[in-house]
């Protein structure tokens, strides 16, 4: 198998790479809350697509998570209350 001479220059390099013609891709505002979106691409901001919700945002995943613990709170201090066992007298 062929192996290079010499090093291949930077300026050679790019020489060769300058003419692929690579184009920035294209960039639309989200439909819902005008964030800079790619084409066919949800939302990762609101989570929507096509004006549909489609995906759970961190934040609302956060808020729930909030929501769950403030419900089982007072069962875990109950359940803790029950768990520790009288101190005896001396």
């Amino acid at each position: 198998m062929p192996v290079p001479k010499r090093k291949t220059s930077r300026s050679r390099k790019s020489k060769r790479s300058a003419n692929k013609g690579i184009k920035p891709g294209a960039v639309m505002g989200c439909l819902t809350c005008q964030a800079p979106v790619t084409p066919h691409q949800v939302c990762q901001i609101c989570g929507y697509y096509k004006g549909r919700k489609v995906l759970r945002t961190k934040k609302e995943r956060s808020e729930l998570r909030g929501q769950a613990l403030k419900a089982r709170q007072p069962e875990v201090q109950a359940s803790a209350k029950e768990a520790t066992p009288p101190k005896a007298a001396e």
